[in-house]
């Protein structure tokens, strides 16, 4: 499975045959997006792979120190690529942002031996791939992980977790802070400017799901419950940004 993913992902980014290894600053770019989603995607892997180690029957504590390593070693493989494709190189802040997720994940377990805050991820289409659909993606497979218009990154917090146990907060709501950005049809803010979009950030504030503190004996929904974790859920959702202020969304995604 893990060669497929690293195969599949060969061809579905590098459009060019490999040459030397080089490395490439790109920390100006996509206002940074990108390294919040090589984060959340190292994280998301420590998750997945905990599992499966604690289902061998390693404890919480090992299986997440574990998970974490994995998450970093399955990384660093696409890092290489990168660093051998003319296109991109070996960056370095793309790196730091796969060390910060599996880290976020063990350091939670190793403190409170739970997770308490959770990165997250939702997608929707924008218009704006039909600008430049050979970066931003021609087909909505290939748009959810190229068209960065359409994603946020979220960081899931269950307040019940850290108040008392006697707190009549639900312990399944979660409330979320997301970042995502807008009119980004090249990679530099100048380049976009130059198309004639003017990209700008949007943070965001919102309730969310912790399905995994919803009670239930059925394995099946256990596994449902665990899976939908990686997604923020769409809710009601306070909207800030540099070029129209704060904007209000009945339900976002």
């Amino acid at each position: 499975m893990y060669s497929a993913t690293i195969y599949g992902l060969s061809k579905a980014w590098y459009n060019n045959p490999l040459t030397n290894f080089h490395f490439f600053n790109d920390n100006h770019e996509w206002l940074q997006i990108d390294k919040v989603g090589h984060m959340l995607t190292a994280y998301q892997i420590a998750r997945i792979s905990a599992q499966a180690y604690r289902w061998t029957g390693l404890t919480d504590k090992k299986a997440a120190i574990y998970a974490g390593l994995t998450g970093l070693i399955f990384q660093t493989p696409i890092e290489i690529l990168d660093g051998f494709s003319p296109e991109y190189g070996f960056s370095v802040g793309d790196m730091a942002a796969n060390i910060a997720g599996p880290a976020l994940y063990t350091s939670q377990y190793l403190a409170w031996g739970e997770l308490r805050i959770q990165p997250k991820f939702s997608f929707h289409n924008t218009p704006l791939y039909q600008v430049r659909k050979e970066l931003l993606g021609s087909t909505w497979h290939d748009r959810w992980l190229k068209d960065y218009n359409g994603q946020t990154y979220w960081l899931s917090v269950n307040p019940s977790a850290f108040g008392s146990r006697d707190s009549k907060f639900p312990k399944w709501l979660n409330v979320a802070a997301g970042y995502g950005i807008q009119n980004m049809v090249a990679a530099e803010v100048p380049k976009s400017i130059e198309i004639g979009y003017r990209p700008y950030r949007q943070y965001y504030l919102s309730l969310d799901i912790d399905f995994t503190r919803i009670k239930t004996r059925s394995k099946t929904l256990k596994t449902v419950f665990f899976l939908l974790n990686t997604l923020k859920m769409p809710a009601p959702t306070l909207e800030y940004n540099g070029r129209n202020g704060f904007r209000f969304h009945a339900l976002y995604f």
